[in-house]
């Protein structure tokens, strides 16, 4: 039965003095190993200030600013993404390098590491590192005595990392033990040092037992097979996503890239979205969900290929007309389902209460009540849309306190021709009432009756997908005093 609703209201080139591309968008992380080179980006001069809430994650942890207030949490931002292969102790070194190699380091670089996380979870890791729901695990943003920041020790002046602590200066963090496949995601920032947009530049390597027993597979190389990235999962009006085939094991040997999308993923190929030498880069935007493939083509004559899920989820809408099923009422247990348009992750949540996975809902009370609908991947929550459940209270109180003072059919309004017939144990009529009546006060012929259980019959017709159904119901509530 239906009830009515009220609606109110990736790869980089490892060589030494290579540029690589400056990820300034965590879902466009770069992947990167230990195969012993030093990962060598530069940065623009200007960076990205929308990976964050700020709201939220400039008062969280150490990303505090450490010792300095007016440090930036992003300027001259990278991100880079690493999956574990062996199970051991991993940190990094970062150096701040003098661009062209001359002169002193224009740049003071801080970092952030977040993880670990599970890459077969589904969850949206960009999200809840934005939002500030997952933490840094490590995080450094002291003033930088050296030119050397990162996990582990610096080689500069033997310092060993220590856990963080707000004002310390030590500019190195504890070493990570790490599992085989976790994923893990590294913020390397700029102080702020540099105002004039001039390139920077930094050295990114790898350090620490698991690395050193076993440098090629410490780290997972194959994640650079996936150069695209991660699978996303986006909200519904998020900023462009930036795909790049620049970070692909041809590097700039490029003589042709062709990008083409499945927008159902269902192994068929819709379009060719770009195709030429020079389309090195493809911009996805919202709300285009599909897995997009990229063929690059060198002048080696070989072909290097990858592709990544996007996926984009809106605000939760419940269906238009069939917002709420209820699937009991006027029973013992008033059970409701809501039903949703779209294919997110969702919660729901009644009355204020916990939210639950399950759209199915037991025992709710008669009367009016509240749904809110939040999405997991963190693109919203409803207002509180409030929907109607028909049915009778199991007892009332009659004693002038305000409450339960009334026993009636509650919702009874949007029956069709309702009549209900009230009768002690005996089976002796006491009160008669219909959709205009307020209810009963536990009274026959203006005196109290006592506390007992008492039955009703109620005969009703509702309106069942456009064909009017006689119904009845008997059974019975308690009267309390």
């Amino acid at each position: 039965m239906r009830t009515h609703i009220l609606v109110l209201g990736c790869f980089l080139v490892f060589l030494t003095g290579t540029k690589a591309q400056n990820s300034p968008d965590c879902r466009s992380a770069i992947p990167v190993c230990a195969d012993g080179q030093p990962i060598m980006p530069f940065v623009d001069g200007s960076g990205d200030v929308d990976d964050f809430d700020p709201d939220v994650v400039r008062q969280s942890g150490c990303l505090e600013k450490g010792s300095v207030s007016s440090a930036n949490i992003e300027h001259n931002t990278s991100w880079f993404v690493f999956r574990a292969g062996t199970g051991g102790q991993v940190g990094f070194d970062i150096e701040a390098l003098p661009v062209g190699g001359v002169g002193t380091p224009t740049a003071e670089w801080d970092f952030a590491v977040y993880g670990p996380y599970d890459q077969t979870s589904g969850q949206n890791f960009c999200t809840i590192i934005g939002d500030g729901t997952s933490e840094p695990i490590r995080c450094n943003y002291e003033v930088n005595d050296t030119n050397f920041t990162g996990l582990g020790v610096n080689p500069e002046n033997g310092v060993a990392g220590g856990p963080f602590v707000k004002g310390s200066q030590n500019t190195y963090d504890e070493w990570l033990d790490v599992l085989p496949g976790e994923i893990y995601y590294i913020l390397v920032n700029n102080f702020n040092t540099n105002f004039d947009g001039d390139p920077e530049q930094f050295s990114l390597t790898f350090t620490g037992s698991s690395v050193d027993a076993d440098q090629d597979n410490a780290l997972d190389c194959t994640l650079r097979d996936e150069f695209l990235g991660l699978d996303i999962i986006a909200c519904e009006g998020d900023p462009d996503i930036v795909l790049t085939a620049l970070n692909s094991p041809a590097g700039p040997d490029i003589t042709n890239v062709t990008w083409t999308v499945d927008y159902e993923d269902d192994g068929v190929v819709d379009a060719t979205l770009a195709d030429g030498p020079s389309e090195t880069e493809l911009t996805v935007t919202s709300p285009n969900s599909g897995r997009y493939f990229v063929e690059i083509q060198t002048s080696l004559a070989t072909v290097i290929t990858d592709d990544i899920l996007i996926t984009f989820y809106g605000i939760p809408v419940l269906e238009p007309g069939n917002e709420v099923t209820v699937l009991d009422d006027l029973a013992d247990s008033n059970n409701v389902q809501f039903n949703v348009v779209g294919n997110g992750d969702y919660e729901y949540a009644i009355n204020g209460g916990d939210f639950q996975d399950d759209p199915i809902f037991n025992d709710v009370p008669p009367g009016i009540n509240t749904v809110i609908v939040n999405d997991k991947n963190g693109c919203g929550t409803t207002e509180p849309l409030e929907f109607l459940v028909v049915g009778y209270p199991k007892f009332f109180t009659p004693n002038t306190d305000g409450f339960h003072d009334y026993w009636n059919v509650l919702g009874i309004e949007t029956l069709i021709d309702p009549v209900v017939h009230i009768f002690d144990r005996y089976g002796k009529l006491l009160k008669q009432l219909d959709a205009t009546t307020i209810g009963w006060d536990g009274t026959f012929n203006g005196r109290p009756m006592p506390s007992s259980d008492y039955w009703f019959k109620m005969e009703y017709s509702r309106d069942e997908e456009g064909v009017v159904v006689a119904k009845s119901l008997r059974t019975h509530f308690t009267l309390k005093r």
